[in-house]
């Protein structure tokens, strides 16, 4: 009788952490970049109470008799689905269209990764402006140097084309490539653009960005990166959330149901506990 009791906590248990979760989707419905989260369960050990079981004639049955011990969280999987692009006014914002990350640098000088692409310019060391996310960690090119506008250039001078090419108009509405330097030689400068063999194996380091793990693999950069389909970037886009409000409905409803029944299950052996207590000789 006891089995049923933790075995039915044990579900209950796994349901407020898929609650958990779907609140937390739910919460960032609107949060630039955000792909939602989905929580998998795994069934715990099985007890053998009988490992050959006959039936009345003594002839073998071809199953054992087991029972299971409940359930828990085996895995909660980022789904990197393609949110939905929403144009905006502000040139300075990028969207990708695939599979592709934008690289920043965080506060320790690690290199990160993010799907959010709502940037802004801000003063860079050395002169001129940089390109940098909300936070103010500076974005990345094809080489893990930092973005830089020229100085004498404006926000609404800075231009990214399809490929992440970066440009500056100039005066007479030309556009000039933005350059910088690698291993004592000039390049021109894109926007870096990473793709993972496992998405799913990053860890959320949260503010909307990731780090690599061993299960994600070595960041491929697109432009380096034979056999990769590239990414698109959209200037003045933003990629939303790929949250659905329905059906992250349905799932909590799914949810407070199965948390309901194993509550049922609870007060069930409970009360046949409690009829065997009062059993008299």
């Amino acid at each position: 009788m006891m089995r049923s009791l933790w075995s039915a906590a044990s579900g209950m248990v796994a349901q407020q952490t898929n609650l958990d979760n779907i609140s937390n989707n739910l919460s960032n419905v609107n949060t630039t970049g955000y792909k939602k989260d989905t929580v998998e369960f795994k069934s715990l050990l099985y007890q053998t109470l009988q490992s050959t079981s006959t039936n009345s004639a003594g002839e073998n049955k071809p199953v054992p008799a087991q029972v299971g011990l409940g359930t828990r969280t085996g895995s909660i999987t980022t789904v990197f689905t393609q949110g939905n692009l929403q144009e905006t006014t502000n040139t300075n914002y990028l969207a990708i269209e695939g599979d592709g990350f934008f690289k920043v640098k965080d506060a320790d000088g690690n290199i990160c990764y993010t799907r959010d692409g709502s940037f802004t310019l801000q003063p860079a060391e050395g002169g001129g402006t940089m390109l940098c996310t909300s936070e103010g960690y500076p974005v990345l090119d094809q080489h893990d140097n930092i973005i830089k506008v020229p100085d004498g250039y404006k926000s609404g001078q800075f231009v990214a084309d399809r490929e992440g090419n970066l440009f500056v108009t100039t005066t007479d509405d030309r556009n000039v490539a933005m350059t910088a330097q690698w291993n004592g030689q000039e390049y021109n400068q894109k926007i870096g653009l990473v793709q993972f063999n496992n998405p799913s194996g990053l860890n959320n380091a949260g503010n909307n960005l990731y780090t690599a793990t061993v299960a994600s693999g070595d960041p491929l950069e697109e432009s380096e990166t034979e056999g990769l389909k590239t990414s698109l970037v959209h200037q003045g886009y933003l990629e939303m959330s790929n949250v659905q409000v329905a059906d992250e409905m349905v799932n909590m409803i799914v949810a407070q149901r199965a948390y309901e029944m194993n509550s049922k299950a609870i007060q069930a052996s409970d009360e046949m506990l409690q009829q065997a207590n009062n059993l008299r000789s």
